[in-house]
């Protein structure tokens, strides 16, 4: 009698892998059995105690370098990971840029407009619509497949000192649910996560400025900034499948900052 066939654990692309949310999101997903294609725009060597730290939990981790803004780029690294694991079951669109310069609304410089609207919206569009047309191709099987797409708070909650990252994040949301909506019939549910204020090197310059109205619970009544790893156990229970009848939907994991209060 043959062994019994093991079940594929799937394969997840994890863009803005090296760092912070995105660090922490291979390492959830590898302790689940995932094997990590993770990108970012740094070199290998930079990418090594990363990737080091995902092999800890699962040795199938490999990097791809990738911008995330080069478009026509984004086919090439589809097949790369496919040739490399097998095919793409989760993506998880994490990678994002910041304003460079917080500031007036009135200040804003189409050269920083376009670098977010070029990452944060743009380059995450069309590698999800890369994603997705390989996706499609195939037929499901027996590992749930998704797009989970990391937003932000700021795609709802207006700060005009970082006016063109909200706007960045916002088209990013409704992208979303159009892509919802049109995969839903091949069974690929697409997900959206907006973190309140995380601690990762991204919000380490408004550290000192925040932490004392969070303490005071003024941004949230958990009155704590959030940790990379706690939007990272929110991935891992959609790319799991274990909210199986969900899809466009939003999850708010910001310790209640997106509560509507008076």
């Amino acid at each position: 009698m043959s062994a019994p066939v093991s079940p594929r654990k799937g394969v997840v692309l994890v863009t803005g892998g090296n760092r912070g949310i995105g660090r922490a999101i291979c390492i959830e997903l590898a302790a689940h059995g995932f094997s990590v294609a993770l990108t970012d725009v740094v070199t290998e060597m930079e990418a090594k105690a990363t990737l080091s730290a995902v092999r800890r939990s699962n040795p199938e981790a490999l990097y791809f370098r990738s911008d995330l803004s080069d478009s026509g780029g984004h086919a090439r690294l589809v097949a790369a990971v496919e040739a490399a694991f097998g095919p793409i079951d989760c993506l998880v669109n994490n990678a994002g840029q910041q304003a460079t310069v917080r500031g007036d609304l009135l200040d804003v410089t189409e050269a920083d407009f376009d670098r977010l609207i070029a990452v944060n919206l743009r380059g995450t569009f069309f590698l999800t619509q890369a994603v997705a047309r390989s996706m499609v191709r195939r037929a499901a099987s027996d590992v749930p497949r998704s797009i989970i797409t990391i937003t932000s708070a700021n795609a709802g909650l207006v700060s005009p000192e970082k006016g063109s990252y909200g706007i960045s994040k916002a088209g990013l949301s409704m992208a979303v649910q159009q892509f919802a909506v049109r995969l839903a019939e091949a069974g690929i549910a697409v997900h959206e996560i907006r973190p309140g204020l995380i601690r990762t090197d991204m919000t380490a310059g408004v550290f000192d400025a925040y932490s004392r109205r969070v303490e005071a619970g003024q941004i949230s009544p958990v009155r704590r900034w959030g940790e990379p790893e706690e939007i990272a156990r929110g991935v891992a229970v959609l790319a799991t499948g274990a909210i199986p009848f969900s899809t466009g939907d939003i999850f708010h994991i910001g310790g209640g900052m997106q509560v509507h209060r008076l």
